[in-house]
């Protein structure tokens, strides 16, 4: 117990003295445990609209539908075992719906004026079906841009659309169920040069009709389906009732639970946790090279620190455990402080479609989630950290105590090239050639950010140009955004962080050498260009490796996790790329411009 409070004594006083890496620090991984928390919890989020929707309407726990030779099968399920209500069948045909200057594909449905039972759609504008007048499903209403009083064309006739309503038992335009068995429909995009079948419904809306109504502009009355809504007595095995009431002679109805409905509905949610997920990859990456890169300088510092507690007593793994536990704490606190942020801003990234009510609230944090996150932040820290500790902590006490410079790496081909080039360029190599892991870390963390920046673009030109071919609503993309948004500033924000971590470090690290070069004849600016060529030069080869094969690897692999065609992605333009590498660059300029400034025009006397 003694070694343990001593252990975290040290670590508690060494990040009070160096309070400005231990905020650095805490930034890089907390970025990473925020998205990753994120991505945890949006589908819970999302849940919470449609369990209010299906609260409010009464929704099924199983929809059911047949044709009409179907129809005593489907009144025959009312009386299966486990049913305790029902409602329907109620006829269901197909058509064109033509609203001002649109036309959409549409499944008409025909209800009873007095509300059901079971899935009793909720009006949320206007009221509910009467003689000549439609009701609309909310987000199909939303994505026509059709209001309550306008009028519509259904079956070459003219309906008032007197109201807009919202319903569980099927999720919300444009992702709606096919209850129509024949022509049936096709939801999701459909390929150039591929046709339909004729009749084919393709991403059909939903509307509600009187039960006259929808009889009267049906073609045949053998043409008509029928949709039958169960509730059971224990809903959460509603797949379990399925699977004992399909299948075998005269069980031809088709049945859906609604766990599946719900699944379907937060499909959008879904989409978000990919991007979050991959988010999270990428951020984990940058803040590991951050990490090392703070480590690196720190144990340097901290040399003559570890000859001391081993001059002491110290053994080689309390030294480890003292230079690990410092990082250890500051993922602990990065852990919380994620798991807050993610939790408490999920909502935001999920935006109620217009076809559910009630919006997304704060999801509950369980254990298996705090877990996961713990973990990921004790791993960006360890692997960070646990090989520069472990070196420290098996070095010589007399070498440490010595606290000796580290002698340059001389290299004949480096010296001859270097010897022609312009003073600024030359100090750059052999700054760069001091540190090489340092350089493999800077490319490394550019090529990872300008990565992610190539797939940003092409996400981006994709819910600009094509969005409804993806099936996503204007409120669909408009959250997508969002997620792209929250995702670019995160990666942004850690990615400059690194850049001033490892410019800053290679001040440090090169004080004396600059120092000296100065003494010998260089000027401030020529030490201060050095130190920033030293940084941009690896940025440049980073940008590169970012777009190809970086960014285009990292797009196939969204491709092949999320099943989308790449063919219908537009990929950046030759000349979107060469900005991407020229912006990259002058950023990485500016970025490291002040720490080179600082580093460049230290007093020769003083460093020396």
């Amino acid at each position: 117990m003694g070694r343990i409070l001593l252990v975290v004594r040290l670590a508690v006083r060494d990040l009070r003295r160096r309070r400005t890496e231990a905020a650095l620090l805490l930034l890089a991984i907390l970025a990473a445990t925020t998205t990753l928390t994120l991505a945890l919890v949006l589908g819970d989020a999302a849940r919470d609209p449609y369990e209010s929707t299906r609260k409010a309407t009464n929704g099924p726990d199983v929809v059911a539908n047949g044709q009409t030779a179907g129809l005593p099968r489907l009144e025959s399920l009312t009386t299966a075992a486990g049913v305790t209500d029902h409602s329907g069948p109620f006829p269901v045909t197909s058509g064109k719906l033509q609203a001002a200057d649109r036309t959409s594909d549409v499944q008409i449905v025909g209800r009873d004026a007095a509300p059901a039972s079971v899935d009793r759609p909720e009006v949320t504008q206007g009221s509910w079906v009467s003689d000549g007048g439609v009701v609309m499903e909310a987000a199909f209403a939303s994505a026509l841009e059709v209001r309550v009083g306008d009028s519509v064309t259904l079956a070459d006739r003219s309906f008032k659309v007197v109201g807009f309503a919202v319903t569980a038992a099927m999720p919300p335009y444009p992702g709606s169920s096919c209850i129509v068995v024949k022509p049936g429909c096709v939801n999701g995009v459909i390929t150039e040069g591929q046709t339909l079948p004729a009749g084919l419904l393709h991403n059909p809306g939903l509307v509600w009709l009187t039960q006259a109504d929808v009889r009267s502009i049906a073609p045949d009355p053998n043409s008509l389906s029928y949709v039958l809504n169960l509730k059971l007595a224990d809903p959460n095995g509603a797949q379990a009732f399925i699977d004992a009431n399909s299948g075998g002679p005269g069980r031809a109805a088709a049945m859906q639970s609604w766990q599946d409905i719900l699944t379907d509905a937060i499909e959008l949610a879904r989409d978000s946790q990919i991007l979050l997920l991959i988010g999270t990859w990428l951020l984990g990456l940058l803040a590991v090279a951050s990490l090392s890169v703070l480590v690196g300088g720190r144990m340097a510092d901290q040399t003559r620190r570890v000859g001391l507690l081993k001059a002491v007593g110290g053994t080689p793994g309390l030294v480890a455990a003292v230079l690990l536990a410092e990082y250890v704490l500051v993922a602990l606190v990065a852990a919380v402080g994620g798991l807050a942020i993610g939790t408490l801003t999920a909502p935001l990234l999920t935006e109620s479609s217009a076809g559910l009510v009630g919006s997304a609230g704060t999801p509950p944090i369980t254990m298996a989630r705090v877990i996961v996150v713990i973990a990921v932040a004790l791993a960006v820290a360890v692997v960070a950290t646990a090989v520069p500790a472990v070196r420290a902590a098996r070095s010589s006490t007399v070498n440490a105590l010595a606290d000796a410079a580290r002698p340059p790496q001389r290299m004949g081909w480096l010296i001859a090239i270097s010897a022609r080039l312009p003073v600024p360029l030359l100090l750059a190599l052999r700054v760069a050639a001091r540190r090489p892991r340092r350089v493999v870390l800077g490319v490394a963390s550019i090529a990872v950010t300008v990565s992610g920046i190539y797939v940003l673009l092409v996400l981006n030109a994709f819910l600009a140009t094509q969005p409804l071919t993806g099936g996503y609503g204007e409120s669909q993309v408009r959250v997508l955004r969002h997620v792209l948004l929250t995702w670019t500033v995160i990666l942004l924000t850690l990615a400059a962080v690194n850049a001033i971590v490892i410019t800053w470090a290679t001040v440090l690290d090169n004080r004396h050498s600059s120092a000296l070069a100065r003494a010998l004849g260089a000027t401030p600016s020529e030490v201060t260009g050095a130190l920033a060529a030293a940084q941009v030069l690896p940025a440049f080869v980073g940008a590169v490796l970012g777009v190809f094969p970086g960014g285009f690897a990292l797009f196939a692999a969204i491709n092949g996790i999320t099943g989308g065609d790449s063919d219908r992605a537009t990929l950046p333009s030759l000349w979107q790329l060469a900005v991407l590498v020229l912006a990259t660059l002058l950023v990485m300029a500016a970025l490291t411009a002040v720490p080179a400034r600082l580093g460049g025009r230290r007093p020769v006397t003083d460093t020396l």
